[in-house]
């Protein structure tokens, strides 16, 4: 690549797009990467500021910002993802389905350190749709060492930091407790909730059981929808530390191997997470705190995606909550510091 004033650049071969930016009217590519300059064209180029143009001149070991660009999709993409065409030395990845997005933060950590190279994504963890963009790579200067992008491939390692886990279709089963709602004394506001955050990801409810505060009884209903084939039951209310609050007991009481009874989130901080193992198959079980039926997002919304995408949550990403967990109830959501928008 060398300089050359714009005025003697006729017959050269731009090596990088030149933008053009119209106030409230346009931004875009004047010139793109490869165009052979004419004298037509020195008008519009100084228009835009271009008084010297950098012009191709290939070097052993350097590679042009589309080359690096591509380089760094090529670490980034992984399954259900696709990269768009490069412009101005940018790559975006695109999501190919609902679902789940995954990231190995200690590969885009990694790369990222390195300098001269950027992949900015969006929160991992979190659920994505079909079309959303989700990453975008570019290298920063016009040129870099094929050295430096040898550098990124090897810190990203074999795996690519980016994948989408699909959205699984699961049977449910809700065990709504309280003495209250067993007798009719209060209407029960917490299923209606559940069924429409439930069918954000096509979740099929598959019944209701209302056992009061019955510890024997939660427990024997929960088994019961086990048995009849559920993929997650959801245990909603009494999960405080008061006397007659018997559903964290009556969760352990299926044998089921619980992660966490309580997480550092607000509101949320009495979830409960379980998983049963029946042969071969792990179903989850969850106690919710009744801040779920009237908060717009809680520690529910957290664990939810992940459950239906066959994701595993760990008692230690549980733990990791507790930054960003505390919601303020904005105007446009970030809690817990995810983006999971208005």
């Amino acid at each position: 690549m060398k300089e050359i004033r714009t005025e003697e650049a006729v017959g050269h071969v731009l090596c990088h797009d030149i933008t053009q930016i119209i106030k409230d009217e346009k931004k875009g590519v004047l010139f793109k990467k490869g165009h052979v300059v004419k004298e037509e064209d020195i008008p519009a180029l100084l228009s835009v500021g271009k008084e010297h143009l950098f012009v191709w001149e290939k070097q052993e070991g350097i590679l042009h910002e589309n080359e690096g660009a591509e380089i760094l999709y090529e670490i980034c993409a992984g399954r259900h993802m696709h990269g768009t065409e490069v412009k101005e030395g940018k790559i975006e990845v695109i999501a190919d389905c609902d679902g789940l997005l995954k990231i190995n933060r200690a590969a885009l950590l990694g790369v990222n350190s390195l300098g001269e190279m950027m992949i900015a994504s969006r929160h991992g963890d979190f659920p994505v749709k079909k079309g959303d963009k989700i990453a975008g790579t570019r290298i920063i200067p016009l040129v870099i060492e094929k050295e430096k992008m040898d550098r990124a491939r090897e810190t990203a390692g074999r795996e690519p930091i980016f994948n989408i886990l699909p959205f699984r279709e699961k049977k449910v089963g809700i065990v709504t407790t309280g003495s209250e709602v067993k007798k009719g004394l209060i209407q029960d506001t917490f299923t209606p909730v559940l069924r429409e955050k439930l069918a954000e990801y096509s979740c099929q409810v598959m019944g209701q059981t209302t056992p009061g505060d019955e510890k024997n009884q939660i427990t024997g209903d929960i088994l019961k929808f086990i048995e009849n084939g559920a993929d997650m039951v959801i245990c909603s209310g009494g999960m405080s530390v008061d006397p007659d609050d018997r559903t964290p007991g009556a969760i352990r009481a299926t044998g089921a191997e619980v992660v966490t009874y309580g997480a550092p989130v607000l509101p949320g901080a009495m979830l409960l997470l379980a998983y049963y193992r029946k042969g071969e198959k792990t179903i989850p079980i969850l106690g919710l705190p009744g801040c779920v039926m009237y908060a717009k997002r809680t520690v529910f919304d957290l664990v939810l995606p992940r459950i239906v995408a066959d994701d595993p949550v760990r008692r230690e990403e549980i733990a990791a909550y507790g930054e960003g967990g505390l919601c303020l109830n904005c105007r446009v959501c970030t809690f817990p510091n995810c983006g999971f928008g208005k």
